[in-house]
């Protein structure tokens, strides 16, 4: 079975806008703006051997303020610009719907879709129902610090995408290599 690294797409791959100190996921493709600096470290990830998959939440789709052609168009640059193998979404406003994080049901959907070890793989995100989702689903989580990630369980809080990346490599070779997997 294969590892997975599991990105929040809102924050950590593209950047959002903060108002009234909530971060406002874009809702035209003209406000989507790839985070610079992530082509270059999910590449190292994918170079690891990772599955690399982003996990969003848009309840703007079933609100009716983000039409589901304006959400495809963003996954599209963001497949074009990023080395993901998957891009998976909510697009539910209920909290308690099984897709939507906190709850654990598009890492569980990748795990069956993609064959992936969910105990092996890891989520960064920079917002708490990440953590919470991961917790569940037996992931582990590496969180950019933010005012999101909240005071719930987290694994790792990390600077930026960067060091979370530099915390992974590490704690997959030595956690996870080949020869302990054997044992």
């Amino acid at each position: 079975m294969k590892a997975a690294v599991f990105f929040e797409r809102d924050g950590v791959l593209n950047l959002c806008e903060v108002q009234h100190g909530t971060q406002v996921a874009p809702l035209r493709l003209e406000q989507f703006k790839i985070n610079p600096a992530a082509a270059a470290l999910l590449t190292q990830l994918k170079q690891a051997g990772f599955i690399l998959i982003a996990t969003t939440n848009q309840p703007a789709v079933s609100r009716g303020d983000l039409t589901r052609n304006e959400l495809d168009l963003m996954h599209a640059v963001l497949r074009r610009k990023l080395p993901l193998d998957d891009v998976m979404l909510c697009p539910y406003d209920d909290t308690d719907h099984p897709c939507h994080k906190p709850q654990p049901g598009m890492f569980l959907e990748a795990a069956f879709k993609w064959s992936l070890d969910l105990d092996r793989s890891f989520v960064i995100s920079d917002k708490w129902p990440d953590a919470k989702a991961a917790q569940i689903a037996g992931c582990t989580s590496v969180m950019i610090r933010s005012p999101w990630i909240g005071d719930d369980h987290h694994d790792f809080v990390v600077e930026d995408l960067a060091a979370a990346v530099a915390k992974i490599q590490p704690l997959h070779h030595s956690l996870f290599a080949p020869e302990f997997a054997q044992a």
